[in-house]
């Protein structure tokens, strides 16, 4: 394994009281996240993401397996390399942004060299016009915003996000995209969670999927976005679909495959459904990882 974070058959382990079984949050994974690439972990509530963006961080260590840094010697602390945002924006109160930042800066730098990084860290992530803002006042958005500039103070150009376009909108999500491959542009390596992908097509290089703490695919998202959908408008939905079909709010829906839409719409007529429209559109991140017909890494 050669690339900038490479993890080896890591497994975790929760130990809990007296007579209670053990909580094994990550059973087993093995991938590697080159320099310059996104890479999605994508999951259900409790399927172990959150615990293994922190073995990868260095916030836990992992009962078995190895993860290793580039340009770490083992036993270093991950964490001088590695930043780590976690989920919810929970600051000091009384710091302002500047400050707050200026305050975990000085863990790598002092003078000029501790306040260019977090000149850099603003800019870097959106928030230069807002860093005289008390940071525990400030809105979701600006918050995430905010995780994501201590994340990358030290030079830091591995960051490990937990769910950072929770609860955004549209727009934001697509300025905090733009700024993250921007991170990548320059060699930075991301590894965010996501439990709801939709609208990270555009961002993501690789996906890794977490099902019951077992890493079950690991693709380029190129590869999971590939398929078409046939989307029908129906008059009147029929009670089961047709063959290779699925039913909808508004009809029908199927994946076409090696099919032309032409000929799936015939499959339909054959069953005199009238149909009022139908579009085809490709495969969402989303759909491509709920997928059961998803080959396993």
């Amino acid at each position: 394994m050669t690339g900038a974070i490479q993890v080896h058959g890591v497994r975790r382990v929760f130990r809990r009281g007296w007579g209670r079984p053990p909580v094994v949050a990550v059973a087993e994974a093995t991938f590697e996240i080159g320099a310059g690439e996104v890479v999605c972990l994508v999951g259900a509530a409790l399927s172990g993401k959150t615990t293994l963006l922190r073995l990868v961080a260095g916030v836990l260590s992992p009962t078995a397996g190895l993860v290793r840094i580039s340009g770490v010697p083992p036993g270093t602390d991950p964490r001088r390399s590695v930043g780590f945002a976690p989920r919810d924006p929970t600051f000091p109160p009384g710091f302002t942004v500047r400050e707050l930042l200026q305050y975990c800066a000085g863990a790598h730098a002092a003078g000029r060299e501790r306040d260019a990084q977090v000149a850099d860290a603003l800019e870097a992530s959106g928030l230069s016009e807002r860093a005289a803002r008390r940071a525990a006042t400030l809105p979701l958005a600006d918050g995430r915003r905010l995780l994501l500039a201590q994340s990358l103070l030290g030079g830091r150009r591995l960051v490990v996000l937990d769910e950072p376009f929770a609860g955004l909108d549209a727009v934001t999500r697509r300025d905090l995209s733009d700024r993250l491959q921007r991170l990548t542009v320059t060699g930075g390596s991301v590894l965010l969670s996501s439990a709801d992908p939709v609208g990270l097509e555009r961002l993501a290089d690789r996906v890794l999927v977490l099902r019951a703490g077992r890493l079950v695919v690991d693709a380029p998202a190129t590869a999971l976005l590939g398929g078409r959908i046939l989307e029908v408008v129906l008059d009147v939905p029929p009670r089961e679909p047709p063959p290779g079909f699925r039913l909808t709010a508004t009809g029908l829906e199927a994946d076409l495959g090696w099919r032309s839409a032409e000929s799936a719409l015939a499959v339909c007529r054959a069953h005199k459904l009238h149909v009022r429209a139908s579009r085809v559109r490709l495969k969402t991140l989303d759909e491509a990882t709920h997928d059961t017909d998803v080959a396993p890494r």
